[in-house]
């Protein structure tokens, strides 16, 4: 195999999205193991990839040992990502420090310490990187759920999304859902002790609705006007470039300091929309541990990005 500039994951199903984006990008990909998409280019900023190793090399490795030292030899904390060879890496792991992928208690900072990655490519062939771009394991972002207060499981993305800026809406923001019905981000907002205005066309569940600091009102999403707000929030099903028109009426108006939605595609994925969006100044596009077909939007007024 020739030399590795850059390895990137993609999210489960979606490595066609991740190809697309990358091969727009002038990006080449010499091959793939697993969802790993092995390049010989300097990694470069995508918004699909669940996780980017930033240095990676190859390393002959005869013997578990061999592996072991290798890795130890360049720094304590290593995560896996395996697709063959499961005993060996099981086997290279044990020699290992232990790296515990405890779950996160919202609201909770994302994990500081430095963890590389590693897998194998053949029994005698590593890939291993001592830099990656997300801090957890395989960018898989996880937490201890609530099964009891929100309707739905949607609220998982709002806590990774707001984990991942490093900032959530805080006791006496105000907050604005467009799209909010059945009201699991609203639930995940007002829990935080944020003020929230829910606007949909169908009512919030009940128990949302008793929550404090709620306000509904009926209405389309597409049709409100920019009101003055320290956060705008949408989890709607929208078609990318009518999301944009939304997104940057908010933005003119100057009347929000912040925006986190969801950016639903449905069918295949539309890379010149994301791209359009990715180009507004503040804005950030990261898809999500617990996205689906879909990226995340993120906006930060007089920044060059939210975090």
């Amino acid at each position: 195999m020739d030399a590795v500039g850059a390895a990137y994951l993609a999210p489960e199903g979606l490595e066609a999205s991740l190809l697309g984006e990358l091969t727009a990008a002038g990006v080449a990909i010499s091959s793939w193991h697993g969802r790993l998409a092995i390049s010989p280019d300097a990694p470069v900023a995508n918004a699909w990839a669940l996780d980017v190793w930033t240095a990676p090399a190859l390393y002959s490795v005869p013997s578990v040992k061999t592996a072991a030292d290798i890795l130890r030899g360049m720094q304590r904390n290593w995560s896996s990502y395996g697709v063959e060879h499961h005993r060996r890496m099981a086997l290279i792991a044990a020699r290992l420090p232990p790296v515990k992928a405890r779950r996160l208690v919202f609201p909770e900072p994302a994990p500081t310490g430095h963890l590389g990655a590693w897998t194998l490519l053949a029994p005698d062939l590593m890939l291993a990187s001592p830099t990656k771009s997300s801090p957890f394991v395989n960018g898989e972002c996880l937490f201890v759920e609530d099964r009891i207060g929100p309707p739905s499981r949607a609220y998982l993305k709002l806590w990774e999304a707001c984990t991942r800026l490093g900032v959530w809406p805080q006791p006496g923001e105000t907050c604005i859902e467009l799209g909010a019905s059945p009201g699991g981000w609203t639930w995940a907002l007002a829990s935080l002790g944020a003020t929230v205005t829910a606007i949909d066309r169908s009512p919030l569940a009940p128990e949302i609705s008793a929550m404090p600091g709620i306000t509904w009102r009926t209405g389309d999403a597409f049709s409100v006007a920019p009101e003055t707000a320290d956060w705008l929030f949408s989890d709607i099903v929208a078609y990318p470039d009518r999301l944009t028109e939304m997104v940057t009426a908010w933005i003119a108006s100057g009347r929000v300091a912040r925006i986190v939605c969801s950016i639903k595609f449905q069918g295949e994925t539309d890379q010149a929309a994301a791209r359009r969006l990715a180009t507004i100044p503040g804005a950030r596009l990261m898809h999500l541990f617990h996205n689906k077909h879909e990226l995340t939007f993120c906006w930060a007024r007089n920044a060059e990005s939210p975090v």
